[in-house]
């Protein structure tokens, strides 16, 4: 009897993943028969993004401020902070090398001719952007609440740690704040289970509006720099994550995408990586891995390894200056590939920010250049995908490795979950199992395996 109500729960999910497929299907038809009735249907999909960004502060802090809290000693969450952040800084710079090198191969942008009407579409990108004193000062928020208002990823997560910190020192008088603060939990992620219901009209909404407003014209010159973007960003995910997920945590790419399939797929609808951010700390957490390292890796990586956007900074920027006749020299573009290592880190993976981000590094190191990041405002919604989904990869698969490095990881778990013996509980989002067991230390998750 316990068995029969998992099953119906996931044939209900399926469904409505199977309903996403369909949304995106149509929304492409009506994009290209009604290109006027696609744009107007561009409040679904803004509507159905701002739900799901709605859910990320709490969750985020709930995550981090018990898996923190549960920890004995604050230097673990520090090795794992510091070893997360150092994988990231070396991950980026390998995405931006490549997308450097493959932009060098392909030179996309030779023989194109940019208009004047093109080139104000780029300045325009330039007040988006923001300097890096700037962004670290946004970590530090206005007010303790007001984290959650804004809805900052990284200033909530610096009152999530220091709330998790102070939990620790509460020591037995905190645990009802922290038993508090589970039930909260609970509750949260069953608001974002309802939320995902929506998944298809916000699917369908967001494809309409980005097909009517491009068409397909708007695409055939710029096809080479997508698929080589596309190309590149499937090499970067099978072949580089691949064996380094494979030789350094022995773990399977293709089991772990799998695993994370129904995550690509709302990625792929909304093309903003954090629109599933929620799920994959609920869904990295079923798979073994303790909550300490789960609550810190996956929020920080979503602000600092974003290696789709590696990928995108140094091909674009390659692409725009053979665009304009203004092709760097291999010096200009160490230099900079160094500047977008830095600039790189405030492209937090939203919608749109790696525009922003390329104008404001373009605008700091080559100013001219900067008239041709309108040529590709146009193509923009369509890489952002691609974008999206190598970062969603590059923070599972970091999760794992951090998690096997520092001995946080349940590995018999993790092999049940990606061969399809422990399936992840659609209704909840939560591991009700995973979540008591990982209430104490964050280790007691790595021994809660039977012999």
């Amino acid at each position: 009897m316990s068995t029969e109500a998992p099953v119906a729960k996931r044939d209900r999910t399926h469904y409505l993943y199977i309903a996403v497929i369909a949304a995106v299907a149509l929304g492409i038809a009506v994009g290209i028969l009604f290109p006027q009735v696609g744009k107007e249907l561009k409040p679904l999909g803004t509507g159905f993004v701002n739900l799901i960004k709605m859910m990320i502060s709490p969750i985020i802090f709930c995550t981090i401020a018990l898996g923190v809290g549960s920890v004995a000693k604050a230097a673990k969450v520090g090795r794992v902070g510091g070893l997360a952040l150092g994988y990231f800084l070396i991950m980026s710079t390998v995405a931006l090398v490549i997308g450097l090198v493959v932009g060098n191969i392909l030179q996309p942008g030779t023989g194109l001719h940019l208009t004047p009407e093109i080139a104000e579409k780029g300045q325009d990108q330039i007040a988006k952007s923001e300097g890096t004193v700037d962004f670290l000062l946004g970590i530090i928020p206005e007010t303790l609440v007001s984290a959650f208002t804004e809805g900052e990823v990284l200033q909530t997560l610096l009152v999530a740690l220091l709330a998790g910190f102070a939990l620790q020192k509460l020591g037995t008088k905190g645990e009802p704040i922290r038993r508090g603060i589970e039930h909260i939990q609970r509750l949260v992620f069953r608001i974002l289970a309802m939320i995902m219901w929506a998944a298809p009209v916000g699917a369908f909404g967001a494809i309409a509006a980005v097909v009517g407003e491009t068409g397909w014209k708007a695409l055939q010159s710029l096809a080479v720099i997508m698929l080589g973007f596309y190309i590149t960003c499937a090499l970067f995910v099978f072949v580089v994550l691949g064996l380094i997920l494979g030789l350094l945590a022995r773990v399977n790419i293709l089991k772990l995408l799998r695993y994370l399939g129904r995550e690509f797929l709302l990625i792929l609808s909304t093309s903003s990586s954090e629109s599933a951010l929620p799920r994959l700390i609920a869904k990295m957490e079923h798979a073994g891995v303790s909550k300490p390292v789960v609550g810190i890796t996956v929020p920080t990586g979503y602000s600092f390894n974003l290696d789709g956007t590696a990928i995108y900074l140094t091909m674009a920027s390659i692409f725009i200056a053979d665009a304009l006749d203004k092709p760097l020299s291999i010096g200009e573009q160490i230099s900079l590939l160094v500047f977008m290592i830095i600039a790189s880190k405030g492209a937090a993976g939203v919608t749109g920010a790696g525009l922003a981000t390329l104008a404001g590094g373009l605008s700091s190191h080559r100013p001219e250049l900067v008239d041709g990041v309108g040529f590709i405002v146009g193509i923009d919604r369509f890489m952002s995908e691609a974008r999206a989904l190598t970062n969603f990869a590059g923070n599972a698969v970091a999760t794992v490795l951090i998690g096997t490095w520092t001995n946080e990881i349940d590995r018999e778990q993790l092999d049940r979950t990606l061969n399809g013996r422990s399936p992840f509980d659609e209704a909840t989002l939560l591991d009700e199992n995973a979540s008591d067991a990982s209430a104490g230390s964050g280790r007691d998750a790595t021994q809660r395996t039977p012999e």
